[in-house]
């Protein structure tokens, strides 16, 4: 069955992912209705010991991420170490699958969503270590999906379909959000048919329409953007089609709905998520 999930990222992006700032989160999702959240294992916190916490809120563990920048920058004898140290937590949990990212490029960061410093040798580079990874993840069990992100290396609609193309459905599965597909210019439903075969999970992001254009918001970086709360909108009160990527989605898929909005349009975050859960018991 089909879950609603929920990623507690507007709790610990500015407040540091510490016990109280998660069971916070945790609280608010019990009370909401949630039943599952992205799993996130703490550093020096075991998967069992996770599984039992989450739990004693009703929450079962659903689709987590492993990002990375995938470029020079990375140790990738590092990378494989620790991505092995994460499938070993996620199959612990339960989970098949995970969505894998790219995160981030500092140019890409102060200019987002248009591909800025665009470097052909750096895509292939990432190509290949992203490969790399999810060939490790598999080996231990865990299914990747590569999750569409602004700021990253596979940031504009050329750059994720040369990373899935060249890498194949053997080695790399689909796992959109739809909101950073959107910002990139991107049009999700119609992104999620060309690729609906290798969907397994999906995050349900909605926008404004405010800061989409480029010129609209010239010299701004990405936190910047997020900041002003104009950015993303709570599911079903933005411009991105929901209808449409619901109905892209094939009847066979088997993952689970995650409800992401990275910065709450309200000043609530409690009250985003009410709405988001709101929205999604409607929707699905």
């Amino acid at each position: 069955m089909n879950r609603i999930a929920a990623n507690p990222i507007p709790y610990w992006a500015t407040a540091g992912k510490t016990r109280e700032v998660f069971e916070e989160a945790f609280r608010d999702f019990q009370e909401i209705g949630f039943t599952a959240v992205k799993a996130d294992v703490p550093d020096g916190m075991s998967a069992s010991a996770y599984a039992d916490w989450i739990a004693g809120y009703g929450l079962s563990p659903s689709l987590s991420l492993f990002s990375s920048p995938f470029d020079e920058t990375v140790d990738m004898a590092e990378e494989i170490e620790r991505a092995k140290r994460f499938a070993a937590d996620q199959v612990a949990l339960g989970l098949d699958r995970t969505m894998i990212s790219s995160m981030a490029v500092p140019a890409r960061m102060a200019e987002p969503a248009v591909g800025a410093g665009f470097d052909a040798g750096r895509l292939t580079r990432a190509i290949d270590n992203c490969g790399a990874v999810c060939r490790v993840l598999q080996a231990e069990g865990l299914r990747p999906l590569h999750h569409s992100h602004v700021g990253g290396v596979f940031e504009t609609e050329d750059e994720i379909v040369r990373l899935l193309d060249d890498l194949g459905p053997d080695v790399i599965g689909f796992g959109p959000d739809t909101g950073h597909l959107r910002w990139a210019g991107i049009e999700p439903a119609a992104f999620i048919r060309r690729y609906a075969d290798r969907i397994g999970g999906i995050h349900i992001k909605d926008c404004f329409a405010d800061y989409l254009p480029p010129s609209s918001r010239a010299g701004m970086s990405y936190h910047q953007v997020q900041r002003t709360k104009r950015l993303w909108a709570e599911p079903g009160r933005g411009v991105v089609d929901l209808d449409a990527v619901l109905a892209a989605i094939p009847d066979g898929y088997d993952g689970d709905f995650m409800i992401e909005v990275d910065e709450p349009s309200v000043e609530s975050k409690r009250e985003s998520h009410r709405i988001s859960y709101e929205w999604a018991r409607r929707a699905l």
